[in-house]
Formats: structure tokens, sequence, C-alpha cells
């Protein structure tokens, strides 16, 4: 049985799950995406030999698993998608739709922790020094990269602001998060000069022909509608290239790298929470980590006993 022909009542719960996620939660359309992969690779492994999706039992899923883990996925892989089906069953359950969540007690591979990559003050230092006077997509690449260190954006809540979501005058901005909720974040002084130079060209890239509901939009791109996330990743890796930064530079490391940052000379780790805008204190504490490793650098290459001869 081909992809494009996968059964209605394995496809339809999927889509009416996902409808939730976005009319009900607010998940941005990458997280929707990843939802919708991991459970479609979930059912046509699993449709074959199951009536539906409220037939399986916790030992089905649990051998499916383990059949994707011989194939060569990764514990991470699997713990992705553990949690996408935890999620689609507690939405059924609300929705009468099951009583049961088998997928409530996997056992899975413990995935190897990642500590996220972050830039180190002198190579933003590089990163960020490019003209940008007379270029206007380098006048306004400048003020996107000094605002994700500035302010420590995601990539969807940047492309998403509006300009009446800057304040310039107090030094804040407006950005909607992960399941819509909205945080005012403080404005560095070197970000907002580099906003109010890109502010003065920004009119040059309107025309007749931008649409309505992007004609607000704070970042607009050479085709004259707002910015997407996949030309905002294409810009961020040109300047890295361009300034020689000499490694894959992505948008999310200029959010760890201000988290970091911040940490290292706050110690505020319920602040630093904030301005993520993290639910849980637990997502933050990875911060902590990457503190030590600064610290611990600073030990070898400071303390007399530490020092190799």
């Amino acid at each position: 049985m081909s992809k494009a022909e996968l059964p209605l009542h394995w496809s339809e719960p999927v889509q009416q799950f996902l409808s939730y996620l976005r009319l009900e939660r607010g998940y941005s359309k990458q997280t929707l995406q990843t939802y919708q992969q991991q459970l479609s690779k979930l059912a046509y492994a699993l449709q074959p030999a199951h009536e539906s999706w409220f037939k399986l039992s916790q030992a089905h899923i649990q051998q499916q698993l383990l059949q994707f883990r011989k194939a060569g996925l990764s514990a991470r892989s699997l713990a992705l998608s553990a949690s996408s089906l935890r999620s689609f069953y507690r939405w059924a359950q609300q929705a009468h739709l099951t009583r049961e969540n088998p997928a409530l007690s996997l056992k899975l591979p413990k995935a190897s922790k990642t500590l996220p990559k972050q830039l180190e003050i002198e190579q933003l230092s590089q990163l960020l020094s490019f003209d940008s006077t007379e270029d206007i997509l380098a006048c306004r690449d400048k003020a996107m990269l000094e605002l994700f260190y500035s302010s420590g954006l995601r990539l969807a809540e940047l492309v998403a602001i509006n300009l009446n979501d800057l304040n310039q005058g107090e030094a804040l901005i407006r950005v909607t998060g992960k399941g819509n909720k909205q945080r005012q974040i403080p404005v560095g002084s070197v970000a907002l000069r580099a906003l109010q130079a890109w502010l003065n060209m920004r009119p040059s890239l309107l025309t007749d022909s931008t649409a309505e509901q992007d004609r607000g939009a704070l970042f607009l791109s050479i085709e004259h509608q707002r910015i997407s996330p996949r030309q905002v990743r294409e810009r961020v890796l040109h300047w890295a290239k361009q300034q020689g930064l000499g490694q894959h530079l992505h948008p999310h490391m200029l959010r760890h790298s201000f988290a970091s940052h911040l940490l290292q000379s706050s110690g505020d780790l319920r602040g630093v929470q904030e301005l993520l805008g993290h639910a849980n204190l637990s997502t933050t504490q990875v911060y902590t980590h990457l503190d030590f490793q600064h610290l611990a650098k600073v030990y070898d290459s400071a303390h007399p006993r530490a020092r190799k001869k």
C-alpha cells in the first residue's frame, strides 16, 4: 500500500489532532509539521497489521519502536515519536475517542544529552561587524541578527513581528511565542540603532504588490513580502560565511548565545527563563551546563594548578 492510500480512519484523527493544536493551542507551523511527520511514519508502519489507532496496545507500539530502533533510528528520534504519540492519545482521551493512552509508559533507550551550541562573544563581534550603511539587505540583516542576539528570539517569533510590536521609546519588543503566549522583551541599544537604520530603509521594499497582511511586517524580503524562516536561515548562513566564522550557523544559535551570555553575567536563571519564554524552568537549566563549561575553561586557563606544563 502506497503512502497516498493511508486509510481515512488512520489519517482523519491525526488531522483533527493537528487542527486542535493549531486552533486551540496556537502551535507553530514547524511544530505541527513535526507532529504530522512522526504520526504519519507510525501510521504507515502500524496500519497494515492493526485496525486503528484506538485498537493499539502498549505492546504493539513498543514492538514498532523496537523495529524502528533496529532499522537505525536514534534514541532521540524514538523519543520524539513516543512524545508525539503521548500527546495524540491525550487529545484523543479528551475528545472521548479512547479511554486509554497506550503510549504513556513506553520504555525507550536513553538519549545522550547534547548541549545547545553557542557563539563566543568574540565570534559574535566578528559576525556583526559587517558594513550595513549602503546595502538595504545588509541593513535589514544587521537589524535581524542584532535583534536575535539582543532579545533571544526564536526564528518563528522574529518573522512574525509587526511594526506595532516594537516600542522604541521603551526599548521593548512584543513577541508571540509557543502556545500563542505573548511576552515583552527588552531590546539593547545596539539592536535599537540597527533597527532604526533598517526602518529608514524599509519603505523601499514596500510596493503595491505587497499583500495587506505583510504590509505591517517588521522585516520584509526582496520579494516585497514578510520574510520567511527559510530566507532568514539563508541570510544567517550567508553572513557566517561572509564574515569567516568557519562554522555552520543557524538562527537558534544566536538565541542560545543570548541565554548563555546573559546567565554568565547575571546568574539569574528565572529571569532568563522569562526572557526566553520557557514554560518550565527545566528547559532553561540546560544553560547552567553551558555556564559551567565556561567556568571550567576559565579555571583551566587561569588556575596555577590547572595549567598544563
